[in-house]
């Protein structure tokens, strides 16, 4: 074997050996990635039932309905579309009716999110940043306050699946 033809081994083995690793690498991370997904990416294609998704959005007014035993059921909402949630544990102190909060869990059968996370926002001028950057995609966020505009129609635009964690 020439010199030249065991570089060109050595090399081919290296990438091979590379590869593999990352192969590895992104199998092993593809099972804890769970991708932010509106409500309206929920209505127009729903996940498995056994696929974890966070599912991010505005807490609807008025749907908030306590049950006994720490059971929790709301609507998580873009103002496009909502999506029923139900979550048994205790919440945080800052949920509430109109605030932006992103939960975790599975879609089920009957087409209610099963939460078993819900995070909510921690000060004045916190939201999910995948929230805020849908509502800016349909000009609902305004600018330096933080606000949600709701005297707006909001644009008829599909929204993409935003980063992961």
């Amino acid at each position: 074997m020439t010199r030249k033809a065991k570089r060109l081994t050595s090399i081919a083995a290296i990438l091979l050996v590379i590869g593999a690793a990352a192969g590895l690498v992104l199998t092993a991370l593809s099972d804890s990635v769970a991708f932010f997904n509106s409500p309206t990416d929920i209505v127009a294609s729903a996940p498995a039932p056994s696929q974890r998704i966070r599912l991010g959005g505005l807490v609807e007014e008025g749907s908030v309905v306590r049950g006994g035993s720490q059971k929790v059921t709301f609507r998580v909402t873009d103002t496009i579309e909502s999506v029923p949630v139900t979550y048994t544990g205790l919440l945080p102190d800052l949920f509430r009716e109109g605030q932006g909060v992103v939960t975790e869990g599975t879609l089920g059968p009957d087409n209610i999110f099963v939460a078993d996370t819900v995070l909510a926002k921690h000060d004045e001028n916190y939201m999910p940043k995948e929230v805020v950057d849908d509502l800016k995609a349909r000009g609902l966020w305004e600018e330096g306050t933080g606000v949600v505009k709701s005297d707006t129609e909001p644009a008829q635009t599909p929204t993409a699946t935003g980063a992961s964690s």
